[in-house]
């Protein structure tokens, strides 16, 4: 049962974050517009590395650290929605992704489960 669960936390954040890094690659309108005031290639690197991130967390052998990784990245996606004043409108999905995640790769892994115990 734990596994179907982990599989259903995990999947939203990971079809987001493929969709995202595909969108970011092939520079769709709304990212040209979105990353109108960013350095050049900003969006393709940026999505590039969602896309490895996300393909490394989805490996089992490698999911933990697709998970750090994406833990890393998603982190930065809060400070720069922080930064630029979004309010709680623009990190809580980044968040709640990162949270998603996490709790997915701790259901499927009994190795984590034992390495982050809820109770000892």
């Amino acid at each position: 049962m734990p596994f179907y669960v982990s599989i259903i936390l995990s999947l939203p954040p990971v079809l987001m974050l493929l969709m995202s890094g595909v969108m970011k690659v092939m520079q769709t309108e709304q990212v040209r517009q979105g990353f109108a005031d960013w350095p050049a290639g900003s969006a393709v690197a940026i999505g590039t590395v969602e896309l490895l991130c996300t393909v490394i967390y989805l490996v089992p052998r490698t999911a933990v650290l697709g998970a750090v990784l994406l833990a890393g990245y998603l982190g930065g996606a809060v400070a720069v929605t922080v930064k630029m004043g979004l309010g709680i409108a623009g990190w809580w999905m980044p968040f709640v992704f990162g949270v998603l995640l996490w709790a997915g790769l701790w259901l499927r892994d009994p190795r984590l489960r034992a390495l982050i115990p809820l109770r000892s």
